[in-house]
């Protein structure tokens, strides 16, 4: 829940530096009401929503569906983020149904999955993030449309990372996972990292085993910080 209008012109040094990466994806997810205007003004980036309704239309007062995201020139969208977890308590059944939703309407998903730091110290930390893939993992999982992100909740905005290790060793719990469930397309599904990536610890983290890209945060408000990252992805690919 950033931005506004004005805050669009931060897409054209977004842009350009996307333009510049030919190796690396760049995508970003805003809020509903600026879908249309960003798709408008970067034609060239894949402008995505930040969560939809499982529902194509119906009595569902203040959701948006994947049919109107799609119509403002969404090309994905985000489900499953830790903070609709928590704050609108959804349930992996919620967001598998939102992950399906988006597939049958011919848009991309982001799928995030994460641990809490209680979670973490307990020693369920990847128990936690495999369950929680296990039961949101959409019907038909595909890498063609579909990918995985994973976001320790302990680390999103509280400038707290894990080390490049510890990441590695998840994605790759999370890759056996995928494997277990949808056999050999599990190796071409993307598995981006998410939790306080700058352009300080980008190349670090995207460097980490089974670590495909990232789904950035606060970091990406701004072409002066988000550059860094797309530049890092860019000296990797």
């Amino acid at each position: 829940m950033n931005g506004n209008l004005a805050a669009l012109a931060e897409l054209d040094g977004i842009a350009a530096a996307a333009a510049g990466s030919p190796r690396v994806d760049v995508a970003i997810a805003v809020p509903a009401t600026l879908i249309a205007p960003a798709a408008a003004r970067v034609p060239g980036l894949a402008i995505g929503a930040e969560d939809v309704h499982p529902a194509d239309k119906g009595a569902h007062t203040g959701c948006i569906s994947v049919g109107m995201v799609k119509e403002a020139g969404a090309r994905f969208s985000i489900v499953g983020h830790s903070e609709r977890r928590a704050d609108c308590h959804e349930s992996d059944a919620d967001v598998k149904a939102k992950a399906e939703a988006l597939h049958t309407g011919g848009l991309g998903a982001i799928l995030c999955v994460g641990e809490t730091l209680e979670e973490r110290d307990a020693g369920r930390a990847e128990a936690v993030v495999t369950g929680q893939l296990a039961a949101s993992l959409p019907d038909g999982a595909a890498a063609s449309w579909l990918s995985i992100a994973y976001e320790p909740v302990w680390a999103i905005g509280t400038g707290r990372t894990p080390t490049a290790g510890d990441v590695a060793a998840m994605h790759g719990a999370i890759r056996r996972q995928l494997r277990s469930l949808i056999g050999a397309e599990a190796d071409a599904v993307r598995i981006l990292y998410g939790g306080s990536v700058t352009g300080d610890n980008a190349g670090d983290l995207l460097a980490a085993g089974d670590v495909d890209g990232a789904l950035v945060g606060g970091a990406s408000l701004t072409a002066t910080k988000f550059v860094p990252i797309i530049a890092a992805g860019e000296a990797l690919a």
